[in-house]
């Protein structure tokens, strides 16, 4: 068994959901086409259902993923958890021991740096590729918001986790990016990925990744067979649709909810986004969990109807709501 499957609850599967309508995959195919797309993977029940490439793209073509790179680093703490390095609960600042003298940083958890609710400042210009030292500003960063009640996302608390996973691995002799490969992409059968290491080494915890439709589908084909992670990925208190580098539709099922483009949210400054009540689509299965990339890069993956969604697009105004709905609209949740 692999180190991962070793350490997370490895569920038994239900039986098979009936299988995605052809007219609505076909409708779903013709949009993403239409507005940017360049692979369009539809799996359910292990199967592929749908496997289309456009605009000159191939199925062996690598694709950057953005934000999708996020959920893998996410991974690596429940992983970490069951080998007892850490607790998602514990204080950074029990660990990184600069921080506890500061009487704001030295209450964050591990958890809030996953879940954006550190209430750290996003620093965006760590996404840039020639950054001198990402956890030296990472660790400075401004304390703009309150920590535990506002959801300010960036790359600022990820390179902070990073510091973090790295002095716990130090006694083991092993670095974040070693680690990462072998707890969470050895199991996925991903090699090495593109971590775009600033000038002494650290990677880009928030975006770099580049992978085919094939290949980031087997997060999704992953996530379907462990209950407990898909548990842990229900939302934060701060905010409900968002939690380790996974974004869901629960919301949907309610009468209040509300359809929030994630990406234009994203592009208002933080204290002027609003998730309350938020969901993808209304129209979708509340038990959907997405991995959202720029431009249109989606991991969307429905446990209760055994289907894993990749779209890789550069798409300039991405619409989930749309999308959904046309694979989903009138289908039972």
């Amino acid at each position: 068994m692999t180190p991962l499957l070793a350490v997370l609850f490895f569920f038994k599967a239900s039986p098979s959901a009936a299988t995605l309508p052809a007219e609505r995959i076909q409708a779903a195919a013709a949009y993403s086409a239409a507005h940017g797309g360049h692979a369009l993977l539809i799996k359910q029940n292990g199967k592929i259902l749908h496997e289309s490439y456009t605009n000159g793209h191939t199925r062996s073509e690598t694709h950057r993923i953005y934000s999708g790179t996020k959920a893998f680093w996410c991974l690596t703490a429940f992983a970490a958890e069951k080998d007892e390095m850490l607790k998602l609960d514990e204080r950074v600042a029990d660990t990184i021991t600069e921080w506890q003298g500061d009487k704001r940083r030295s209450k964050i958890t591990v958890r809030q740096l996953l879940d954006f609710s550190s209430g750290m400042e996003p620093l965006f210009g760590l996404h840039e590729n020639d950054y001198k030292d990402r956890t030296a500003s990472a660790l400075k960063a401004s304390l703009v918001g309150t920590n535990g009640k506002s959801f300010i996302y960036g790359p600022a608390a990820l390179q902070v986790y990073h510091e973090l996973l790295s002095r716990k691995l130090k006694d083991k002799k092993q670095t974040p990016t070693r680690y990462l490969e072998r707890k969470v992409l050895g199991p996925l059968d991903l090699g090495a990925q593109r971590c775009l290491p600033d000038q002494h080494g650290a990677p880009l915890l928030a975006s770099g990744f580049m992978q085919t439709a094939r290949q980031w589908s087997e997060l999704g084909t992953w996530l379907l067979k462990h209950q407990e992670i898909q548990r842990a990925l229900q939302g934060s208190g701060t905010n409900a649709a968002f939690a380790f580098g996974f974004w869901n539709n629960h919301a949907a099922e309610r009468k209040s909810a509300r359809e929030v483009d994630v990406e234009s949210m994203l592009d208002k400054k933080w204290s002027a986004q609003s998730w309350r009540n938020a969901c993808l689509c209304r129209a979708a299965p509340a038990d959907l969990i997405a991995c959202i990339g720029s431009y249109g890069q989606r991991l969307y993956l429905v446990p209760s109807q055994k289907l894993v969604i990749v779209r890789l697009a550069k798409d300039s105004k991405p619409n989930d709501a749309q999308m959904l709905r046309l694979l989903f609209a009138n289908a039972p949740n």
